[in-house]
């Protein structure tokens, strides 16, 4: 009674409330906000993106931090689109850039080999049956907060966009993205030691 409509409608309730930021592409989200969302995480890094090239170039010495992460006990995974699987390639011949999704997840893959198995971080490609779920969203868990990426049509991830979602209780969005990213992990299979050589 209090509130004029035109203020009610500007306040995000329910799970509403679980969206912090949206961007057009998600190149236009800071790296800081990336870095302060892999800093600030204590429990759980999950990287869900089919090919997660680019968190290498984005993040300084991310391999250290990804190690120091793991040796203060965060749960640090990676789950990777299988680069030899029959999507992998449409989606290269979709996107065709000289840079292919194969290759990205190659490099993915030796940046993880740098890490080394000893220091707790896991790695798994999605399922065959998958894979064509996984290429078209990337999931990126940050304890409670999520960076969702809908990749559309023929773009590459950094010319989507992105949703930064942040966990306001059961039943919203955080919830099922994360859902689903912890759905295709479970059916994943783990990375050879000598995948991508």
């Amino acid at each position: 009674m209090l509130w004029p409509k035109s203020v009610k409608d500007r306040i995000k309730t329910g799970t509403d409330r679980e969206l912090v930021h949206s961007y057009p592409f998600r190149s236009a989200c800071p790296s800081s906000v990336w870095g302060e969302l892999i800093g600030g995480s204590s429990q759980d890094l999950f990287f869900a993106g089919y090919t997660n090239y680019f968190l290498w170039l984005d993040q300084p010495d991310f391999v250290g931090t990804l190690r120091r992460k793991a040796e203060q006990g965060c749960r640090v995974r990676f789950l990777l689109g299988d680069p030899d699987v029959d999507v992998t390639h449409q989606r290269e011949q979709l996107e065709d850039v000289e840079l292919t999704v194969s290759t990205r997840v190659r490099i993915t893959l030796e940046h993880l080999r740098k890490l080394g198995a000893e220091q707790g971080v896991e790695a798994r490609f999605s399922a065959s049956e998958d894979a064509v779920n996984h290429v078209s969203l990337s999931v990126f868990r940050f304890d409670d907060q999520l960076l969702v990426t809908p990749h559309l049509a023929r773009l590459v991830g950094h010319d989507s966009p992105l949703l930064h979602l942040r966990r306001q209780g059961d039943g919203g969005m955080f919830s099922r993205f994360a859902e689903h990213a912890e759905e295709l992990w479970g059916r994943g299979a783990p990375v050879p030691v000598s995948a991508g050589r």
